[in-house]
């Protein structure tokens, strides 16, 4: 036999989990109660907000107006080569890089 303690316990366990299942039973039949019953055009949400005009905007200028240029290049500073010609390495110009080594190329693959 079963003590009455033990038995009182597993059934006050027991309780909890029939009120358990019946509130989470209960929480889902409203939910897809509530999905059923409302139109399909209510359950989608707005992404973004519908567009307003701003007060003021038309004595706003809608973009700001282009900076003057004229297009050339600016005279201050001409452009500098890439590597030093003859005369200004014999100056004493070092190049920034060391020259390349030459290209090793090896005789053509023979079939067999």
């Amino acid at each position: 036999m079963i003590p009455t303690t033990q038995m009182r316990v597993f059934r006050t366990y027991f309780a909890i989990t029939i009120l358990a299942s019946a509130a989470g039973l209960g929480a889902s039949t409203s939910a897809m109660a509530r999905l059923t019953l409302t139109p399909p055009s209510a359950r989608f949400a707005q992404a973004t907000p519908p567009l307003q005009s701003t007060p003021g905007a038309e004595s706003k200028p809608s973009a700001p107006a282009e900076p003057a240029t004229t297009g050339q290049r600016p005279q201050e500073t001409p452009p500098q080569p890439a590597r030093p010609d003859a005369e200004s390495r014999d100056a004493g110009a070092k190049p920034a890089l060391p020259p390349a080594p030459a290209e090793k190329t090896a005789p053509p693959i023979t079939t067999k």
